[in-house]
């Protein structure tokens, strides 16, 4: 049977249906898996939602994913994500890139091994252990899978760690701008908003700024350890680009930021942050469609974000915007 781990993933369910010559009737679906309770589960397929009782369910299993990104994709989503979070520090190896930034976030310090470094990949490995050494930080490497697997096999072999492993999602606009009809806190485009009854938020206004507030930088600051130098050139060096305000009676109570990189195709969403007193009240969708609609409106089509697997509440809340996953990538980390 389905576990909470198969959220996300592709899965077939074979269900009773009815009866007919005194036998069972089944019939079987095949999506992706979107809910999970006690009672019932729910599935995308082509037709559309379907929501199953649990007790209909004669065999469900997970199934492998209908086609995997090809290389070129994967690559060019990588590229599109190292422009929206630029490291100050940066070097080649070939095709791959060293990227440095006073130690702050593991991507903005970390080596992105794609494409050719024109060397043998042991030879490889030890440049990069060499550039890190070198600059003062303990060598990272963001290998994003399946394209990087050699990577990470050779990683094996030398005794590298593993951070937990991070979803990189993807979703055309054009699902995550328009209003869902069961959500609550949703207007028409404007900036502003209510937020449903029982949250008790009051009017909140979505600001979309070309720069970061103080209070903005505040809370990116308590979320992500404080901000170095190095942060505010990571998060403010890109030519497009929107960090998001969401005020509630006054009060800054959610942040986000938007870029668009990889020719002008990909939507980034970053710091997508509710303070604790405002989660739960819709904030994070409305502010995460200002985002989307703003991308939209200068060209771009698609949008891709990062969440930790293991993010559990950020990931249903992505999932009900569209959002699947384009694929996996491990931070791994050289033995002191």
């Amino acid at each position: 049977m389905l576990r909470e781990q198969d959220l996300g993933h592709r899965i077939v369910v074979r269900r009773r249906v009815g009866v007919r010559g005194g036998r069972p009737v089944y019939s079987d679906s095949l999506g992706e898996l979107v809910e999970l309770t006690e009672t019932h589960l729910t599935l995308t397929t082509r037709q559309g939602r379907l929501r199953v009782p649990i007790d209909e369910v004669h065999r469900a299993k997970r199934v492998p994913a209908a086609r995997r990104p090809t290389a070129a994709a994967m690559i060019e989503l990588e590229r599109a994500a190292d422009e929206a979070w630029p490291a100050p520090v940066r070097a080649r190896l070939g095709d791959w890139l060293l990227r440095a930034a006073d130690g702050w976030t593991g991507r903005a310090n970390s080596a992105l091994p794609v494409g050719d470094p024109d060397r043998p990949l042991p030879d490889a490995v030890d440049a990069v252990q060499r550039w890190y050494v070198g600059h003062g930080q303990p060598a990272l490497v963001n290998t994003p899978l399946p394209l990087a697997a050699p990577v990470g096999t050779e990683l094996d072999r030398r005794g590298w760690a593993s951070r937990p492993p991070v979803l990189v999602q993807t979703a055309p606009l054009a699902t995550v701008v328009p209003a869902a009809p069961d959500d609550p806190s949703s207007t028409a485009p404007g900036g502003t908003g209510t937020a449903d009854a029982d949250g008790g938020a009051g009017d909140f206004v979505v600001e979309l700024a070309a720069a970061p507030s103080a209070d903005w930088l505040t809370v990116a600051a308590g979320r992500k350890g404080g901000l170095p130098d190095a942060a505010r050139h990571v998060l403010t060096a890109v030519d497009q680009i929107r960090f998001a305000h969401v005020h509630v009676d006054g009060a800054l109570a959610a942040i986000g930021r938007g870029t668009v990189t990889g020719g002008g195709r990909w939507l980034g969403l970053c710091l997508i942050e509710v303070v604790p007193a405002a989660r739960r009240q819709g904030l994070a969708t409305r502010l995460i469609r200002e985002l989307a609609a703003w991308a939209a409106g200068i060209g771009a089509t698609d949008a891709f974000l990062q969440v930790e697997q293991s993010n559990t509440d950020a990931v249903a809340l992505y999932r009900k915007l569209g959002f699947t996953t384009h694929h996996t990538y491990l931070t791994r980390v050289a033995p002191s």
